[in-house]
């Protein structure tokens, strides 16, 4: 079955609208037709980063979206960022592992079982995940789920996310077609290593077909809480965003 872009669009505004509230989705308040006015959210870009000096602090608004780029240059330049605490409330960090950290989760048929196993284990190392489908086995294409996990991770609304179909190669090409994305297909745990260490990927994807649970939970936790290197490594990934970006300028 064919699925149109808007069908995605409106099958990633549901799943946010579920798992984040109407408060999480500009414009998701009102009735089609009627004008809206979303209320007004700070967003942090890679400048804002560039800005503080290297293993600093930048304090960021309650409810402000932290641009791909920008928690990209926070992870290289060791910059913590803060979330600006309510009245009352102590400021926390948004970077890190565990709840702060949202995790966006999509499959095909041939990856479902896995990422239902993937999903509980993320609730239980302390992850908030955005489960973008399928729901079942029944047969369906992974680049719809691609890209729905990609776009969350582009925009800003997941920190990481993470792919399960088959053998994983399809998925990995799909989500890289979104900008900012990087996505690595990784099988074990060297190839999880250094992704994040030296590529600095943002998308995991995994072939669920080809490894077993325990293997892919492994992965799964070493890809999270693996820093990217800097150094050397990042002149190398903004080479790989500068191919990017010679595109989008066409």
């Amino acid at each position: 079955m064919d699925i149109s872009e808007d069908q995605v669009r409106d099958m990633v505004r549901r799943v946010l609208l579920r798992t984040l509230g109407p408060d999480g989705i500009e414009g998701s308040g009102s009735p089609k037709g009627e004008a809206h006015s979303p209320p007004a959210r700070a967003t942090v870009t890679e400048a804002d980063v560039l800005a503080v000096p290297s293993g600093g602090q930048l304090t960021i608004p309650p409810g402000a979206t932290v641009t791909p780029l920008a928690r990209d240059a926070a992870l290289d330049r060791r910059v913590k960022l803060v979330v600006e605490p309510e009245p009352g409330a102590e400021a926390k960090p948004s970077t890190g592992t565990g709840a702060a950290q949202v995790v966006a989760l999509g499959a095909d048929h041939g990856g479902y079982a896995l990422k239902e196993e993937i999903k509980t284990y993320l609730g239980e190392l302390g992850y908030a995940v955005i489960d973008c489908g399928t729901f079942s086995t029944a047969a369906v294409d992974y680049p719809d789920y691609a890209y729905a996990v990609a776009r969350l991770v582009s925009e800003g609304r997941a920190w990481r996310g993470i792919l399960v179909d088959g053998a994983g190669i399809g998925s990995c090409m799909a989500a890289n077609k979104v900008p900012g994305v990087r996505a690595a297909l990784c099988y074990d745990h060297a190839t999880a290593v250094n992704s994040r260490e030296h590529n600095d990927a943002n998308v995991l994807t995994l072939g669920g077909l080809l490894i077993g649970r325990n293997l892919a939970l492994q992965i799964v936790k070493t890809w999270l809480e693996t820093d990217f290197g800097g150094g050397r490594h990042a002149r190398r990934v903004d080479k790989i965003m500068e191919i990017e970006r010679r595109y989008l300028r066409k």
